[in-house]
């Protein structure tokens, strides 16, 4: 039996990563990401690299989208994708001022990232980026096509804060 099977009887592994916060999923995915892009870097090049790393990433973030709109016990629409926000702020990862939060718009700024801060730490901050920020949008696609969002800036790029806008849309497309 393994230390983390006596420390958590009955628990799965799945049970424990569902336990993380998405921060914490997020680093741990970097740590795997890094040496495998600095390899594909080292032999294809950073643009082939990057293009590689973010078609991946995009189609992670669709299937993510996915299951979490299976998950819902309830209408998948725009008032229960704000209930999920909490989930990127566990653990202080996000500072937020939310501007507006209807059944048609939903709207913050993001004021502190430590995702960002993460990627900057770990010398990711040049595809942090794609590990995280085009994540935002590309999840709604597997979420809840109707789901538009727009950013002009984010922290990630070196501005002082992220302005996320999403709507709804009553059509996909």
């Amino acid at each position: 039996m393994s230390d983390w099977q006596k420390n958590n009887p009955g628990g799965t592994v799945e049970a424990a990563i569902d336990g993380l916060g998405i921060l914490a999923r997020r680093r741990i995915e970097a740590e795997i990401i890094k040496p495998i892009y600095e390899e594909m870097v080292a032999r294809f090049g950073r643009e082939a690299a990057r293009e590689a790393l973010k078609a991946a990433i995009t189609r992670a973030a669709i299937e993510s989208g996915k299951r979490f709109a299976a998950a819902q016990n309830g209408p998948v629409d725009l008032v229960s994708f704000a209930a999920l926000q909490p989930k990127w702020r566990q653990d202080d990862a996000l500072h937020i001022e939310v501007l507006s939060e209807t059944p048609e718009r939903f709207d913050y700024d993001v004021t502190r990232c430590r995702y960002a801060e993460m990627y900057h730490a770990m010398g990711l901050g040049e595809i942090g980026d794609i590990l995280s920020c085009q994540r935002d949008g590309t999840f709604c696609q597997g979420y809840d096509p109707r789901i538009q969002m727009t950013r002009t800036t984010t922290i990630m790029s070196g501005a002082k804060r992220c302005d996320f806008r999403y709507s709804m849309r009553d059509e996909v497309g």
